[in-house]
């Protein structure tokens, strides 16, 4: 496997043409590429962007992105969400490379990925494609944050592991391996966090990757009584965001 990043113009929020940057940036794709992109630049093509306020502005925002809210005592931060099947800080809304906006993520990640999927795939005339959208999340226990998988289209996100022997000729009963998430996770490492200027890369080379031209979010995404973490999560389950809040300051497109 090998990771090539991409190296793009400056997108400017609250919205910019984010058709062309694909255009102008990407080589010509191959046969079984996996294109992933960085939700930032995806929310801005989308416009999802809202001008930086107060911290009681923000909290609102939060409360109304978010699909599931941690709620602590007064006087505690309360920074942690379920947002899309994925236990993210602050609902994904993130004032890095946003010059003075917060930007919000992309509105549905799956539909954003399966356009940007069909883009690409009349553009340089490829029958198996791949798209995965990125954000930056903190692992618990851990300093640090690592890429995750929001979206993606055009790909099996799994490999089944059952029926088959370990060395010793064990059957796996249970097992399968998290593909999508693995290579948004090796992909961030190459685009970076900062001032690096490469929101995109190039995953080439997965034997492991099946690929569809349907929706396979299925294969990923369980629900929540199902997760190993829902005695953990549970509490969060419980305190539902009361109803959404109007932002006045900027109305979203």
């Amino acid at each position: 496997m090998i990771v090539i990043p991409i190296k793009t113009r400056v997108l400017l929020p609250p919205r910019d043409n984010l058709g062309e940057v694909l255009d102008s940036s990407l080589p010509r794709l191959r046969e079984r590429d996996v294109v992933v992109v960085t939700s930032k630049i995806v929310s801005i093509g989308e416009g999802r962007c809202v001008p930086a306020g107060t911290l009681a502005e923000k909290k609102r925002l939060i409360e109304r992105e978010a699909d599931y809210l941690a709620r602590f005592k007064e006087g505690r931060r309360s920074l942690f969400s379920i947002k899309g099947h994925t236990v993210v800080g602050s609902a994904g809304i993130d004032d890095s490379n946003s010059n003075g906006y917060w930007t919000l993520w992309p509105k549905d990640p799956f539909a954003s990925a399966k356009e940007i999927w069909s883009r690409l795939r009349r553009k340089h005339d490829l029958a198996r494609l791949g798209v995965v959208i990125t954000d930056s999340v903190s692992p618990p226990m851990r300093l640090g944050c690592i890429g995750i998988a929001i979206g993606f289209f055009g790909i099996h996100p799994t490999e089944r592991h059952i029926g088959k022997p370990d060395i010793f000729g064990r059957k796996f009963k249970f097992s399968r391996s998290n593909l999508v998430d693995g290579i948004a996770a090796a992909a961030a490492l190459t685009m970076g966090e900062t001032d690096e200027q490469t929101p995109l890369s190039i995953v080439r080379g997965v034997p492991a990757f099946r690929f569809a031209s349907y929706d396979t979010r299925a294969e990923l995404l369980i629900s929540p009584k199902q997760d190993i973490y829902y005695p953990v999560l549970k509490k969060i389950y419980a305190q539902k965001p009361k109803a959404k809040v109007h932002i006045t300051r900027r109305r979203l497109t």
